[in-house]
């Protein structure tokens, strides 16, 4: 059986960041267009596209630093959380890798 690490306990209800950005998209009325619009908006950095947003959502990739920081803005949601969510979104992959599920 697993133990959970030390001080995984706070997060324990962080879903992985492949949950929490639809989830908080969806609430906030905004497509993976919007989304990737408002983003290039309030970063004034037009490089996120449509296509991003997707992969971030099917976990093809996580977003770095810098991109959790205005996905936090963007969707009203804890930059805490958010980066939570990019562990507990390694952590699946890890343990999916190390089970040979993926």
């Amino acid at each position: 059986m697993l133990k959970a690490a030390p001080g995984a306990r706070e997060h324990q209800d962080v879903p992985p960041i492949t949950a929490l950005i639809p989830r908080a998209r969806r609430e906030q009325g905004l497509t993976q267009r919007a989304l990737a619009d408002l983003l290039c908006e309030i970063s004034q950095n037009d490089s996120i596209t449509r296509e991003e947003v997707s992969r971030w959502e099917r976990g093809k990739r996580i977003p770095g630093p810098y991109w959790r920081a205005w996905i936090s803005a963007a969707l009203h949601v804890p930059h805490a959380e958010v980066d939570q969510a990019a562990v507990v979104e390694r952590r699946c992959r890890r343990t999916t890798t190390q089970t040979g599920s993926r």
